[in-house]
This record gives C-alpha cells, structure tokens and sequence, in this order.
C-alpha cells in the first residue's frame, strides 16, 4: 500500500497537543491511519476539533494533507511537530522549502506499526456496553471503548 504524507495533530488537549508530519499509510477501506505505532480510525460524525479518534485510547486526532505554506498548526495552538526522518525530502519538496526550521520541527524515527495489534483490539468481544450520556467514548460501531485494559 502506498504511503502519503500527513499532518496529524493530537486534539485531546485542544490546540496545543503533540503533533507530527510524516508517512502514514491506510487501510484497504482508507478508514483507519497507521503512523508510529497507533491506528486511528476515521469518526463517521466528526467531533469538535478531530476527525479520527486512536482506537486505542479513544483520543481524538486531526489527521489532514500537508499545508504547501508550512503553517500546519492551528492559528491559536503551538508546540513544535514531530517530524518523521524518511518524510523530509518528500516535505520539503512539496512545501517548496530548502530547510527545516529547527524552531518549528523536531526530527524523529516513527516506531514501526504492528497492524495484527490493531486489527485484534477492534475484533475482541466487548462484554460491556455503556449508553449513558456518561459514556466516554464510543468508536464507529457504538461499541464503549474499553481504556483500561490487563494486557
């Protein structure tokens, strides 16, 4: 499957949390993101400020193509973004830069991504379901997701 760069910025803190720019890769249906060892699944109802959430933890995520200007963030947010090692030639290319600049990104390897994980934490049988308005998170398939589980 063919990778494309990404920006994708962690929303469950509002517009200050981490953030990454790199290659990602989909899945067969293009609902779920793979990047540094996370899966997130695209939301049919987009939340406030995500449009996929981790199914692992249920966090929301923007997950969006690249700014050709190079001004990613949100206007009020901050913070430096991760940027993935293999993916600065293809970055700068596209945002016609020559350079990174060293007060906007951090350099870092993305983990590799185990999809067998994944694709077993959405297929394991939930046993409890809640419906309340209390509920914290529901994935797609209006399934509670489960946060703390024994491994």
């Amino acid at each position: 499957m063919k990778s494309k760069i990404r920006y994708i910025e962690n929303k469950s803190s509002g517009h200050h949390g981490s953030a990454w720019i790199g290659l990602v890769e989909f899945s067969k249906s293009g609902q779920t993101v793979y990047f540094n060892n996370k899966a997130l699944k695209k939301l049919k109802i987009p939340g406030i400020s995500g449009n996929h959430f981790d199914i692992e933890t249920g966090e929301e995520y923007w997950v969006s193509g690249v700014k050709k200007n190079g001004q990613d963030r949100h206007q009020l947010g901050g913070g430096k973004i991760m940027i993935d090692r293999k993916s600065i030639p293809e970055y700068l290319k596209l945002v016609d830069f020559t350079i990174l600049d060293e007060n906007t990104f951090t350099v870092i390897d993305f983990a590799k991504t185990d999809k067998q994980r994944f694709n077993e934490i959405e297929n394991e049988e939930i046993f409890f379901k809640d419906t309340s308005r209390y509920a914290s998170y529901y994935d797609n398939n209006q399934r509670k997701l489960i946060l703390n589980r024994d491994y």
